[in-house]
């Protein structure tokens, strides 16, 4: 994939835990654990603004783009 999602660093360098962060952010943790593992397929700007808020962080911290297309193949 493309895009590479960074937000378990983010976490343990704020000493936040994932169920923490769900409970600040109004998530489930399945949700947070399918972003946190890159498998996502989208996420709500609204949820991203949350998550970036409570992490005191920017979006560019979160995800990466690696530079490549990543179309999946099933696409």
């Amino acid at each position: 994939m493309a895009i590479t999602v960074h937000l378990e660093n983010i976490l343990k360098e704020r000493g936040m835990t994932s169920k923490d962060l769900c409970a600040l952010v109004g998530i489930t943790e399945a949700n947070l654990s399918i972003l946190r593992s890159g498998k996502a397929k989208g996420v709500r700007f609204s949820t991203i603004n949350k998550i970036c808020w409570h992490l005191g962080c920017d979006v560019g911290d979160i995800l990466k783009f690696d530079g490549n297309l990543g179309v999946d193949e099933d696409e």
